[in-house]
């Protein structure tokens, strides 16, 4: 027969004092408050499940009632006789509600802690690169469970606006893997990243941005000489002839990316096309032109600062002064890179060497990404190399070399 237990009373809690050793004082149906030795009182409930006794914890008294703690006794009683663990299911509560409260972020960051130990180190590298420049701050703070897949089109659409496509298709590729991880864990129903391809952007056809042969290029400089244009525009013509770089990158860069004792230009992965930061090397007669540039516009930040000198110049006025000039449909600012292109190509330097001054990513996009300042003394010596024979044939025509005309 069955102990019969006295409830306790709010009094007989308060007077509960501590002893040497921790005791009970029971309230009924497996309730009792346990008094330690430290002055704490802390609610218990024992009870069977399948036969296995179990201790469930409500808490601490006065915090927790002694109402409240006979209503959990009640709930878990019924979870009993329901054929159900209460201590089971305050564990899978607690792990629903972590669920609920998941972000991307911190799935990701798990996904990849998991897998970099695997990977080879350039892979490490670029997955890292995607997570920190696409992923977090595209959905990062998001739940886990509440990100759709419109939601993951929209976010590859992005990179896919900046025409790094293959870019994009990692990033399908990595959130396929983060959702796969995130299914294996428990923490979502679905894997939204599915057949993201399905809807990715197609490759455009190249771009045509016309360009003169090189043994037109001594005429064009003459003309930019003589022509009525502002001298920054001036200098922006020739300094595209000379490193290649795209016009965008040029206007906008400040003076803080130029070491020109060193002959470098680092422009940082936020203002590239693809995101990775690009290390120009500068032969003598570009860095003769920064120089002069300095003494006009080395008070300000930007290098080809505009009418506000917060503001660089406009993106058409390169363009506007090459049609002034007669070239119109022959010749672009963008151009002068197909320019070196097609010339470099032709002289047999190293492939590599000229789609790292163009800033173009390799094949399979993972060398070029963590290789980022590769070939930097090759390069450089090209770069003077093409320079030179920029002057030799202006030199050649009667025309007034770059290298002349800094002076």
């Amino acid at each position: 027969m069955a102990l019969k237990v006295t409830p306790l009373t709010d009094s007989a809690l308060k007077a509960a004092k501590p002893k040497e050793k921790p005791y009970k004082l029971a309230d009924g149906e497996g309730l009792y408050l346990e008094i330690m030795p430290t002055g704490s009182k802390l609610w218990r409930l024992k009870y069977r499940h399948l036969g296995k006794e179990n201790r469930l914890a409500f808490g601490s008294y006065p915090e927790v009632t002694l109402v409240q703690a006979r209503k959990k006794r009640s709930e878990a009683r019924q979870l009993m006789s329901d054929g159900k663990d209460p201590a089971q299911e305050r564990k899978s509560n607690r792990r629903a509600q972590k669920v609920e409260g998941l972000t991307f972020e911190t799935l990701a960051r798990e996904w990849f802690a998991y897998n970099a130990p695997r990977w080879a180190e350039s892979t490490t590298y670029k997955a890292k690169l995607y997570l920190e420049n696409d992923l977090i701050p595209g959905i990062g703070a998001r739940p886990v469970k509440s990100i759709t897949r419109p939601d993951l089109v929209e976010l590859v659409r992005k990179v896919e606006s900046r025409g790094t496509l293959n870019a994009a298709g990692k990033i399908r590729q990595w959130l396929h893997q983060i959702f796969r991880y995130g299914l294996a864990k428990g923490v979502v129903d679905a894997n939204p990243a599915t057949d993201l391809s399905v809807v990715a952007a197609q490759a455009k056809a190249a771009r045509h941005h016309p360009h003169v042969p090189f043994a037109e290029l001594p005429d064009l400089l003459a003309k930019a000489d003589a022509a009525n244009i502002h001298v920054l525009t001036r200098h922006a013509i020739n300094l595209l002839v000379l490193t290649a770089v795209r016009p965008g990158e040029l206007r906008r860069a400040p003076w803080s990316e130029f070491d020109l004792d060193a002959a470098l230009w680092t422009i940082p992965a936020i203002r590239m096309k693809a995101r990775r930061p690009h290390v120009v090397p500068l032969p003598r007669q570009a860095v003769a032109i920064f120089r002069k540039l300095h003494e006009v516009t080395g008070r300000y930040s930007l290098v080809f600062a505009g009418a506000n000198p917060e503001r660089p110049m406009s993106e058409n006025t390169v363009n506007k002064a090459l049609r002034q000039m007669g070239y119109e449909g022959r010749q672009t600012g963008h151009g002068f890179r197909h320019l070196l292109s097609t010339e470099l190509n032709g002289r047999g330097y190293n492939k590599d060497w000229i789609e790292r001054q163009l800033a173009h990513g390799d094949t399979d996009e993972i060398r070029g990404t963590y290789n980022h300042a590769a070939y930097v003394v090759q390069r450089s010596e090209m770069m003077q190399a093409w320079a030179d024979s920029i002057d030799a044939v202006c030199a050649g025509a009667n025309v007034v070399s770059i290298r002349s005309a800094t002076k």
